[in-house]
């Protein structure tokens, strides 16, 4: 999982327009810490600083331990009833949900440019957890954080949840813990139209390639870099910058987060096909498993009602455009 790039750049239209699109890109990734209040202003108007601890990250219990050995780490806690762990009934007594998001990946967490709101598809289920626990989807702390940033803002209890197309995988879920899987993807090649590169392979020999640090599409690169050079950077959108100005051949990005870039810019392109599985879910605390039993019963409500689902009004919202295709949300999968 890594970002794409806001909606607040303007649409490129050649390669000097993207460019000048640097520039700002660069300049909003800069505030990619600091605090975003629910429906308020952009992340300069309140400082870091202000933000209300989440927690004071208690040690994990026994029942937050990871399967081992890990063969489904999907797997998650099954929904539980209305009653209130020691989780929920701190953010009861906060009155409001912290989640950290992304403010720069188009379609899924970005600042709408028609009224500066926070949007996409990773927003609205932020606020269908807020409404559940709260009653009330206005009553979150949006926190900006980077790609390498999501699991320690966890741990410390920066944050209560991290909704940022994060992918559950066998390393991570020994380090937080996590939702059931609510959106499918998978790593894909991005690169400027008429590039020699054409999939994840040996065409990328001698190239270089951008990832975002922490990334799974880091961990790939390393695993096959098929003869390319890597570069990692704080946040996809970075990397997205890096391949307008000429300074990496190739970005590997979540098919997911990287149609959303290409459909702003035309000057880039998807090659090739996903050429792996990328299962996103909201991340919580080890020791939270009262959370993550509660944010699984608010995506059990999410997908119910098949076409006329919240989910599927979400993905018909922000994602089917350049998504085509999906006809249903990932079943959930549970380990007790």
């Amino acid at each position: 999982m890594g970002e794409t790039r806001t909606a607040r750049r303007p649409r490129l239209r050649s390669r000097p327009a993207a460019v000048a699109a640097a520039a700002a890109a660069c300049a909003l990734a800069a505030v990619a810490a600091a605090l975003l209040p629910a429906g308020g202003g952009p992340a300069r108007d309140r400082p870091a600083h202000s933000a209300p601890a989440a927690h004071s990250a208690p040690a994990p219990g026994p029942e937050a331990a990871a399967p081992a050995p890990c063969t489904d780490p999907e797997a998650s806690l099954r929904p539980a009833g209305e009653a209130d762990g020691p989780a929920v009934q701190r953010i009861k007594a906060r009155g409001r949900l912290i989640a950290g998001v992304d403010q720069n990946s188009y379609r899924w967490g970005y600042r709408n440019p028609a009224d500066g709101e926070l949007s996409g598809f990773d927003i609205d289920l932020v606020r269908a957890v807020a409404k559940d626990i709260l009653g009330d989807p206005g009553k979150v702390t949006f926190l900006a954080i980077p790609t390498s940033r999501r699991i320690p803002a966890l741990q410390t209890g920066k944050v209560d949840i991290v909704a940022r197309t994060m992918t559950i995988t066998c390393d991570r879920i020994k380090q937080v813990a996590f939702s059931t899987a609510y959106f499918e993807s998978g790593q894909q090649v991005m690169v400027p139209k008429g590039s020699p590169v054409t999939a994840f392979d040996d065409s990328l020999k001698g190239k270089k390639v951008c990832t975002a640090e922490g990334s799974t599409a880091e961990l790939k690169v390393r695993e096959e870099p098929h003869g390319s050079s890597l570069l990692t950077v704080p946040n996809q959108l970075d990397c997205l910058v890096r391949l307008q100005l000429g300074e990496v051949d190739a970005v590997v990005n979540d098919r997911a987060l990287a149609a959303g870039q290409a459909a702003q810019d035309p000057s880039v392109q998807l090659v090739g096909k996903p050429f792996t599985t990328e299962p996103y879910g909201v991340a919580m605390n080890l020791a939270d498993t009262d959370l993550v039993r509660r944010v699984n019963k608010v995506l059990e409500d999410y997908r119910s009602g098949g076409a006329a689902s919240l989910w599927m009004k979400a993905y018909e919202r922000w994602l089917a455009g350049d998504l085509k295709g999906i006809t249903a949300p990932p079943e959930p999968k549970y380990r007790d």
